[in-house]
C-alpha cells in the first residue's frame, strides 16, 4: 500500500487512478496522518438468470389451503 500527502494525490490524481486499476490501494494522508483510502471497486458478478430451468417441478396445488389439523398446530 502506498502514502501520497494531499498535494501529491492532487497533482497526481490520473497516475493514482492507474495504480488503484492495477489493484493496489492507495492512502491519502493530511499532516502524515491516513485520511483517506483509495482502492479498487469490488464488482459482484452478474447474477445468470433461468439456471434453474427445467430442474424444478412445483406441484399444481402448491398454494391450495392446508388441512385444518395443520393450522392449528402452527395457531398453537
Amino acid at each position: 500500500m502506498h502514502t501520497f500527502n494531499m498535494h501529491e494525490a492532487k497533482t497526481h490524481f490520473s497516475k493514482l487512478v492507474n495504480m488503484v486499476m492495477q489493484g493496489d490501494e492507495i492512502l491519502i494522508a493530511m499532516a502524515g496522518k491516513p485520511v483517506a483510502k483509495l482502492g479498487p471497486i469490488e464488482t459482484k458478478p452478474k447474477r445468470k438468470l433461468g439456471i434453474l430451468k427445467g430442474k424444478l417441478k412445483i406441484s399444481l396445488d402448491f398454494d391450495a389451503p392446508l388441512p385444518d389439523d395443520l393450522i392449528a398446530e402452527f395457531e398453537n
